[in-house]
């Protein structure tokens, strides 16, 4: 869902940039306590922006100026937190535009809204909220991967009806349209991530569980074994 490189209006850019700004600032702060606090977690926070790097590069073609692709950041968001998922989505979008020319950096304030704020914070509130429900870990774990994804489209398809709404239709139209091209291929990419994220928690819970641990305890949880987030 990167929007490509000079493709929104000037203003639409700068107001997407200083909207996602303060995010990225909470998520630096964020990020910085837990490297302080818990250095142990720096592997996991690797693994964590890895994901997001390789998963949210595997574009395919869609909507003009923008396309689909997994996100990756329900797997950070997961285990550390929508905050810490802000700053690192930044760094791998950033790390994208210049060295892939994949977004851009006049789009990246636009792009991290939706992947790295938006994404992020449904994928974190639903595995809270699957928690609180009885959910068991890998559903929970699917459900905040797939409708991460899903956030981060529906919101890249919010933007671009923003900045082109229809000569007829204004915004609404516009957004409809874009969504409704995006969902082709977005749909069946969120399935995909959301199952490929729900293997790597089961491959960090039997690797790694000393490290979940940790996390865990950082967030004052007792039952380790049942929250992930």
């Amino acid at each position: 869902m990167h929007i490509m490189e000079g493709f929104l209006p000037p203003l639409h850019a700068a107001g997407w940039a200083v909207a996602a700004a303060p995010f990225v600032v909470v998520g630096a702060v964020r990020l910085r306590r837990i490297v302080r606090e818990k250095p142990e977690a720096r592997l996991l926070l690797g693994a964590s922006g890895a994901f997001a790097f390789l998963l949210s590069a595997l574009k395919l073609p869609s909507v003009t100026g923008s396309c689909s692709h997994p996100t990756g950041t329900g797997l950070g968001a997961a285990l550390f937190g929508p905050s810490v998922m802000t700053l690192m989505a930044t760094i791998v979008l950033l790390f994208q535009a210049l060295l892939l020319a994949h977004g851009g950096l006049t789009t990246l304030g636009a792009n991290v809204f939706s992947m790295g704020i938006v994404g992020p914070w449904v994928a974190w509130a639903m595995v809270r909220g699957g928690g609180a429900v009885g959910l068991s870990v890998p559903v929970r774990v699917f459900l905040a991967a797939f409708l991460g994804d899903l956030a981060t489209y529906v919101t890249t398809a919010l933007q671009l009806g923003l900045a082109f709404p229809d000569p007829a239709t204004g915004f609404t139209g516009a957004s409809v349209k874009f969504l409704s091209i995006f969902a082709v291929t977005q749909v069946p990419l969120a399935v995909v991530e959301g199952l490929l994220t729900v293997a790597v928690v089961n491959w960090l819970s039997r690797n790694s569980a000393d490290d979940l641990r940790l996390l865990a305890e950082m967030r004052g949880e007792e039952k380790e074994s049942s929250h992930v987030a």
